[in-house]
């Protein structure tokens, strides 16, 4: 399920992403030094999802992520995973021991029956959002899952700010009472699918974060999104760094694999890497092309960018 499926499903629809960007030429296993390290553990924990390798490796979830670790990979994201059958659930929890893999975020998704936002204060809202939190503590466990994605939701015309505010944080500390005791994080996206969202910045989840005042409420830093919206990059990061708990990638435009558009993920990713960085990285965008040629060329680019030398 990507960002845009979870607002549809919860919220609001919202527009459709930047067009794809397209590279003009893809190295070939052949004469690449990149795919001379294939199978080589990244410097960084970088967590691709479900169908990014289907060509290599099918369309079986199970045999995707076998296909990840034999390119190296540690880590995996599933944001739809808490709407997956039980015994799939089960099934991804095992292959991940059995790899020594982690489980990234997945979406603390209250489904058809949360049709509004947290910001609004209304009582049937944060009931659901309760009881979605504490299924998610059972699935989470399946998995051995850390962090859950919440998205708070959508800003309030007729509500002061403030009030908006106050609601979110209310909601978030009774998120937060039912996450701590498990050692679980849920971790608030910053988006910029649509202006109408009540989170825009990386300052506003801040606030957020340090008003809960629980290590089970972080941010996650999501690069693309705060690309988008705020820019300066590094020093947002570094001036919320004490509560970002998850990071997720995507280039821009066009939301691909890193190399693809403006963003300079070689100085980036080093930078997190002297930050002594240990947390997952999502890989929550596309690939720029298409079939066997664009799965080679997303490792390459991983590859290229991991490169701290």
């Amino acid at each position: 399920m990507n960002r845009i499926e979870f607002l549809k499903n919860t919220m609001l629809a919202t527009g459709s992403l930047v067009a794809a960007s397209t590279l003009n030429t893809v190295a070939s296993p052949g004469n690449s030094k990149a795919f001379a390290k294939q199978g080589k553990t990244f410097n960084l924990d970088y967590a691709p999802h479900e169908g990014m390798f289907v060509t290599k490796a099918g369309k079986n979830f199970l045999d995707q992520i076998q296909y990840m670790y034999d390119q190296g990979f540690r880590s995996i994201e599933d944001n739809g995973y808490l709407a997956r059958p039980v015994e799939m659930q089960t099934k991804i929890g095992k292959l991940l021991e059995k790899l020594g893999m982690r489980m990234g975020v997945f979406v603390v998704d209250g489904g058809d029956n949360w049709k509004t936002s947290l910001t609004t204060g209304k009582k049937e809202f944060k009931a659901n959002f309760v009881a979605t939190c504490k299924r998610s503590v059972e699935a989470a466990k399946r998995c051995n899952a850390k962090w859950l994605t919440v998205v708070p939701g959508f800003y309030e015309r007729k509500l002061p700010y403030g009030v908006q505010m106050a609601n979110v944080v209310d909601a978030m500390r009774a998120g937060a009472e039912i996450f701590e005791p498990h050692q679980l994080v849920m971790v608030l996206e910053t988006l910029s699918d649509t202006p109408e969202l009540f989170l825009q910045q990386t300052h506003e989840t801040y606030s957020v974060c340090k008003a809960v005042d629980s290590p089970s409420c972080k941010i996650l830093y999501d690069i693309y999104h705060m690309q988008r919206t705020e820019g300066n990059l590094i020093a947002n990061i570094d001036r919320c760094w004490d509560e970002i708990a998850y990071i997720q990638i995507g280039d821009n435009p066009g939301r691909k694999e890193p190399t693809t558009g403006e963003i300079n993920y070689k100085n980036l990713f080093k930078h997190l890497h002297k930050k002594q960085y240990s947390g997952v990285m999502g890989m929550e965008h596309g690939l720029s092309l298409t079939g066997a040629a664009g799965e080679e060329r997303l490792v390459q680019a991983y590859r290229e960018v991991d490169n701290f030398s």
